[in-house]
Order: structure tokens, then sequence, then C-alpha cells
């Protein structure tokens, strides 16, 4: 047992690296095709998303990529992914906490606005495709794919598959530091949401909660950025 406890968080934490340092790679070689002279962190970091459609074709792709790989990981080990995510028994208050976690989530959005905008110049990008196609897309890859696979990544097999070996906590924090590396253009803010996520996934015990806190944290983002720029 211990031998396929070892070999079951070996996989979860590679499947998780390869999705981590592939997306986060993509978005460091776009923020330096940005980079220009004079630029401090926030500026560079901003161009590493510039690119909306390349950068949600490449979030969906890694995570689609990967998941079959994780799916066989529950199956091989008798355990239901469907009951990982929700159970009806205890959805009601499942999805409260969600929300809570929203909320606490949204909290954090606004303190690191108020960084963000302090600490960017003139030199940071600035968001200008809000077409249709391109907010439906940003809609699907962060709202859909993130929400709801990164938190099977990050969250789940950390848990139930790497948990087993290193213990719960370090599990959680571990793949919470490489959520952090993944989304390292936001300069530690995916730390900070994670462990809000982190939370409500052990309060419930069921994903639905860091589902609901993740994807509508993007959501919320999503429909910020319209609204500034002007679009709603």
């Amino acid at each position: 047992m211990e031998e396929k406890n070892i070999k079951n968080a070996r996989t979860s934490i590679t499947v998780t690296a390869a999705l981590t340092f592939f997306v986060a790679g993509f978005e460091a070689l776009a923020a330096h095709g940005g980079y220009k002279v004079g630029m401090n962190l926030f500026d560079f970091a901003s161009y590493a998303t510039a690119n909306a459609n390349g950068y949600c074709l490449v979030l969906v792709l890694a995570n689609l990529i990967l998941l079959p790989s994780v799916v066989l990981l529950y199956k091989q080990n008798s355990i239901s992914l469907k009951r990982e995510i929700a159970e009806r028994k205890t959805l009601g208050r499942d999805i409260l906490i969600g929300l809570a976690a929203l909320a606490a989530t949204l909290l954090l959005s606004l303190a690191y606005a108020f960084v963000h905008n302090a600490g960017t110049t003139e030199l940071a990008f600035r968001e200008t495709d809000n077409s249709l196609g391109t907010t439906v897309f940003r809609v699907i890859a962060l709202v859909l794919v993130s929400g709801v696979f990164k938190e099977i990544y990050f969250r789940g097999i950390a848990k139930r598959f790497t948990g087993t070996v290193l213990g719960e906590t370090k599990a959680l924090l571990l793949f919470n530091l490489m959520f952090a590396m993944l989304d390292w253009y936001n300069i530690g803010f995916s730390f900070f949401a994670g462990l809000v996520w982190i939370w409500a996934y052990k309060k419930s015990g069921h994903l639905i909660s860091s589902m609901i806190a993740h994807g509508g944290t993007n959501l919320v983002g999503i429909i910020y950025t319209l609204i500034i720029s002007g679009v709603v």
C-alpha cells in the first residue's frame, strides 16, 4: 500500500508540475515578447496574458491534455471523482461555503487591484480586445476550465493522492505554491487566493466549494474588465 501511495503521489505531482511549467513558460515567453526598457515587474507581468486568445487556448489545451491522466488516477484507486466534486446531500452547504470563499477572495482582489494599479506605469499592457468572441473564450478558459479543472489538479489530487505521503496540509501548500507559479504574473495573488480555496475545500470536503470561489472570482474579473473598458 505504501508503494502504491508513493506512486500515486509521484504521478499527481508530475502531472500538476507539467501543467504549471507549460503554462507558466508560455506566460514568460509572452511577457518577454512585450518587454521594453524601463519596465518594472508589474509592467513586465502585464504582457504575460496580453495575447488573450493565445493564452486562453494554451490554458484550455494544457488542462484538457492532462485531464485523462488525472481521471485515470482516480479510477485506478476506485475513487469517484464525481463524489469528490459534489454530493447531493451536502450540496447546499457546500455552495454556501463556496460563496463565502468567493466573497473573501473578492476582498483580496480589491487589495491586489490597488497594489497593481499603484505599481504599473505607462509601459504596462492595457487590454483593448473586449470583442464578444474573446470574452466568450475568456469565460470558457478562466471560469469553466480554470475554475473546474485547476481545482482538481491543485486541490483535489493534492489532498487525495499526495496528502497520503506528505500529509494533507503540506501537500495542499506544495500544490498551492505550484498554483502561484502558474499564475506568477499576478505577483502572488493566486497564492493567497489559493489559501482561501484550500479552506473552502477542507471545510466542505468537496471541490464544488473551491470551484465556485475560483470560477466566480475569474468571472467577476472578466465583468470588471468589460465595465472599466466601457463595453458594459
